[in-house]
């Protein structure tokens, strides 16, 4: 416990990346393997789940800090975050214990759920009075569902490459699907024999980067493939021994929500990998994100549903066929390949091959681009025809080049400490727009502003505050930001009727009065011109 809280203050203390990939190298390279499958867990973005009320467990830190629920509130406030209040106001640890990290998972984190409220208190009680320090802020993020850490999954997968000889590409597979956090889970990942893959794990996704510069630096228009860019669940569709798989970008088994798919799987040559995207589709077109999520949210589907929201995939790439990997061909064969597969099994229509928009100059994609809206697409995909299919993020092969964001200009109305390094500043906010006078949130972000024009308003916020809701505060109405957000639809869950998509801040309108913000109307006539 005590190596893996002083892993996580090596990497929570830096911004720089080959920092942190240290860090991580060092400890992965003499980690017990029941203690790394746990590291490895958590670093990826795993979490348990909130096991413990949170009134409990400030209750109890009142008992041992003997301070009054007044100060406890007051310094809360000022720190921003609970487990971090709770490790700084308790006092030293009585009866210090060194004691391997998975014991500390799996003996004491993961049993609280199955306790009564005595037998958590005492639990909890005992674990506080064996820790210090960041090993006590560490397991109180634990115990609370909160812990993060600023590595994203393939720098994980770098350390793990580094430390053990492995290649990241083997590393990446073997962690894609349902990974168990198991010693023997772990030396099975950094196995120098590959042939332990499980038959039903994807392949690592390839991912792009944002266009960066003109096209024409991208060298001739001819020797690129043109996509519509879509707005839906990228997947991969798995046919092995006779058996089909569908699984999300985000490492989720999706197989049984999109039946229609799966069973569509059974026109596939047995050892048939596809990279696709689920879309909402009917009458020949894509339906708003919003009815897709109308199916995810489900946990039994019922054939109204089912006929309500339609599915297909998109079909991008090949990345196996008849258990022949693909990868390591161009685009052009495997795209070639691709539309020979689909095209035996369109007795289904569930699988689409993806629509090329032929360019000839970069004029012509310039047009298309224009055009994507209207194709109720994001955007343009752009792929080198003799591309291999990388592993993860990588530049060069293959670009993204995104429609302009809908904008907005809206008043922040409350705020909310974040998380992690922000803990104790005020980073995520809710904005408004007007409707007959009154504002009616419509949005929350955290994203955009600099260092320092979020301490700037952190300040502003404790001195302006109206109300406090438990964490959250209700300011004065008088700053005005320009959001973007990707897309809009009709929302009867929102007290505006509408909820927009990826929000984000642009810009501190400073120049802009509050009364001077957009009305409702103006999302309204956004969601008539998407529709």
């Amino acid at each position: 416990m005590r190596r893996f809280a002083q892993l996580f203050a090596e990497v929570d203390r830096t911004t720089r990346t080959n920092e942190k990939v240290d860090a991580m190298t060092a400890y992965f390279a003499v980690a017990d393997p029941a203690d790394a499958a746990w590291a490895v867990y958590f670093l990826s973005g795993s979490r348990p789940k909130r096991l413990i009320p949170v009134r409990r467990l400030s209750a109890w830190a009142l008992e041992i800090a003997q301070i009054p629920e007044w100060l406890f509130d007051e310094c809360y406030d000022a720190v921003g975050d609970l487990a971090e209040t709770i490790s700084l106001l308790l006092p030293p640890a009585t009866s210090y214990t060194e004691r391997p990290l998975h014991e500390w998972i799996e003996q004491r984190v993961l049993g609280l759920a199955k306790l009564g409220e005595e037998a958590q208190r005492d639990s909890i009680r005992e674990s506080w009075s064996a820790l210090d320090g960041v090993e006590r802020f560490v397991w109180n993020k634990l115990i609370t569902g909160g812990f993060r850490v600023g590595v994203s999954h393939q720098l994980v997968v770098r350390a793990l490459s580094r430390a053990s000889g492995i290649d990241e590409g083997t590393i990446a597979h073997r962690l894609t699907g349902h990974w168990k956090p198991t010693a023997n889970a772990y030396r099975a990942l950094l196995a120098a024999d590959t042939s332990d893959a499980d038959r039903s794990r994807p392949y690592p996704f390839y991912l792009a980067y944002a266009l960066e510069g003109p096209l024409e630096e991208l060298g001739d228009a001819s020797e690129w493939q043109l996509e519509w860019k879509w707005d839906g669940i990228r997947s991969q569709l798995i046919r092995r021994d006779g058996k089909n798989y569908l699984w999300s970008r985000g490492d989720e088994l999706v197989t049984d929500r999109f039946p229609e798919i799966a069973a569509a799987a059974e026109f596939l040559p047995d050892g048939t990998v596809i990279d696709g995207e689920i879309m909402p589709w009917a009458n020949d077109a894509p339906l708003p994100f919003a009815q897709l999520q109308r199916r995810i949210g489900r946990t039994k589907l019922g054939p109204k549903i089912l006929a309500d929201v339609p599915v297909v995939l998109i079909a991008y790439d090949l990345l196996e066929i008849e258990g022949r990997d693909l990868r390591g061909e161009p685009l052009s064969s495997r795209r070639a390949q691709l539309a020979t597969a689909i095209a035996n099994a369109r007795a289904e229509s569930r699988f689409l091959l993806s629509s090329i928009v032929h360019a000839t100059t970069w004029d012509d994609a310039r047009d298309a681009h224009g055009r994507a809206r209207a194709q109720l697409a994001e955007g343009l995909m752009l792929k080198r025809l003799d591309s291999l299919y990388g592993v993860g993020r990588r530049k060069g092969g293959w670009w993204k080049w995104k429609v302009q964001p809908f904008t907005v200009d809206a008043v922040m109305v409350y705020a909310q400490a974040g998380h992690g390094r922000r803990a104790s500043l005020h980073t995520d906010y809710t904005f408004a727009v007007w409707r007959d006078g009154v504002l009616v949130p419509i949005a929350k972000a955290y994203s955009g502003l600099t260092d320092v024009e979020i301490r700037e308003l952190d300040g502003w916020i404790r001195r302006n505050t109206k109300e406090k809701f438990g964490p959250v505060r209700h300011v004065e109405p008088v700053h005005v930001f320009e959001l973007a957000f990707e897309g809009i639809q009709a929302s009867p869950r929102h007290k505006s009727g509408v909820a927009v998509r990826f929000p984000r801040i642009l810009r501190w309108r400073k120049d802009k009065p509050p009364a001077e913000a957009d009305t409702l109307d103006t999302l309204q006539t956004l969601l008539r011109e998407q529709s």
